[in-house]
Parts: C-alpha cells; structure tokens; sequence
C-alpha cells in the first residue's frame, strides 16, 4: 500500500472523529436552546390560563354589582305597588317587576357558569403550574448536562485536532506528500470522505462495483504486500481507495481478467 494512503486514512479518522464532536456539541446546544423555547411556550401557555381566570373574576364581580343594583330596583318597584292606585300603573309596575326578576335569574345563571368555567381553569393552572416546574427543571439538568458533555468534548476536540495537525504535517513531509494531501482535501470538500474501503470488490462509499483489473491492483496493493505504487481512486466517486485483507472473505481468490483477445475467441 502506499506510505500515504495509510496516513490518509489515520487522518480520515480523525477527521470524522473531529466532525462528530463538533456535531454533538452543536446538538447539545441546540437541544437546550430547544427545551428552552418550549419551557418558555408552557409559561406562556399558564399566563395564558391565569389571565382568563381574571377574566371571569372580573366577570363575575360585574354581575354580583348588577344583581345588587336590580335587587335595589326590585325593593323600590315594590314599594311603588304598595303606593299604586290604579290598575294601568299595576300591571307596568308588575311587568317591570317580572322583568327584573328575569334578568336577576339570568345574570345568577350566567355567573353560575363562570364560577364552573373557573373551576376547570384553576384545574389547567394546577397542570400547568407542574408542567413548568417540571419544563424548567428539564431545562436546568439538561443544561448542566450539556455544558459538562461539551466541555468535555472540547478536550477530545483539542486532542484530535493535534493528532490531526501532526498526521498532516507528516504526510506533507513525504516524498509524495503534498499532492495526497491536496488530493485528499479536494475529494473531502467535494464528497464529505476522501478514502474509502474496497470490500468483497466494491466501492464501499458509493456502492458500486469494481473492474476486475482495479480489484486486483488493489489486492495487490493491500497492507500486506511489499509494493506501494500508486494510489488508486474508484472509478465512480473518485474517492480513494485501500484494502484490507483481514476484513475480506476468508480464501477469496483474485478476479481472472479475461483478455480481449480470448473474449473474442470465446465468442466464435
């Protein structure tokens, strides 16, 4: 195998490696950010429920004044009744009388309904009042667990980044150095990865199939071998290539590549 490709595929690992921790860490800080806004959305859900129950206090106290005021009216028109002299005057009188004492029924009816929809908001308060102890509590262990895994992670970043700089810079010190290094950024920047792994005579980043000539270059080419030649791509997604015998079917034999010549005589 080429000297390089076994340091490009050390930094390929360190690559991703760094790649995942810079991930969780965003995760983890957007999954606070996340449960933060809904801990926000639930006070806002339980203001929500305490200013309705205002409301309906307040309603309620503007129809206990308007009954006593048609109570106050009530007790004068019966008094009128006892004055009243004529029969005109009586039956208005009475009219009136009925007509207060309807709307009393109504007003204590309609107070009776909003005495029974508070009762059902102090039972969303009572809800909600836990789920924001309960939202703000999540917030608070998620938060310290956050901050805990990404401190953390920053130190493993730290160290990767390192390990990362000393492998780049002891490939650009090989003979061939500064062009694998510059290749491998390249196909990184274009694909996410520069090197993958051929396995059972497959690409195994793109999943496509190799010529028999390639797998063979690349059998031959492996850790194992004494050879270190050239370092092959895949010929679909451009990424390069290594292989591993320790991880390939155990007594796999090469690919035969048939000649043109014998194709041809095959065919008659």
């Amino acid at each position: 195998m080429h000297p390089d490709l076994v340091k490009l595929v050390d930094l390929q690992a360190h690559d991703l490696e760094a790649k995942r921790l810079r991930d969780q860490m965003a995760t983890l800080v957007r999954h606070v950010a996340a449960l933060d806004t809904k801990a926000r959305a639930t006070v806002g859900q339980r203001a929500v429920i305490v200013d309705l129950i205002a409301k309906e206090d307040a309603l309620r106290r503007k129809e206990e004044s308007e009954i006593a005021d048609l109570r106050v009216k009530l007790e004068r028109n019966k008094k009128k009744l006892d004055m009243t002299t004529t029969t005109h005057q009586l039956e208005a009188l009475e009219h009136e009388a009925a007509f207060i004492r309807s709307e009393i029924a109504r007003i204590e009816d309609a107070e009776l309904e909003s005495m029974e929809r508070s009762e059902a908001l102090e039972a969303q308060r009572t809800l909600a009042d836990a789920a924001v102890a309960d939202a703000a509590a999540t917030v608070d262990r998620e938060r310290v667990r956050a901050v805990e895994t990404v401190a953390a992670d920053q130190t493993t970043l730290a160290q990767v980044e390192r390990e990362r700089t000393a492998l780049r810079a002891e490939i650009v010190l090989s003979s061939t150095g500064d062009n694998s290094l510059s290749a491998y950024d390249r196909i990184a920047r274009a694909k996410g990865t520069a090197v993958s792994e051929a396995l059972h005579q497959q690409c195994t980043a793109c999943q496509m199939m190799l010529r028999p000539q390639r797998w063979n270059d690349l059998r031959d080419n492996s850790p194992d071998s004494t050879a270190s030649t050239s370092i092959l791509s895949c010929e679909n997604c451009g990424r390069m290539l290594y292989y591993d015998p320790a991880r390939d079917s155990p007594g796999r034999k090469p690919v035969q590549v048939e000649s043109i010549a014998a194709q041809i005589v095959r065919s008659l």
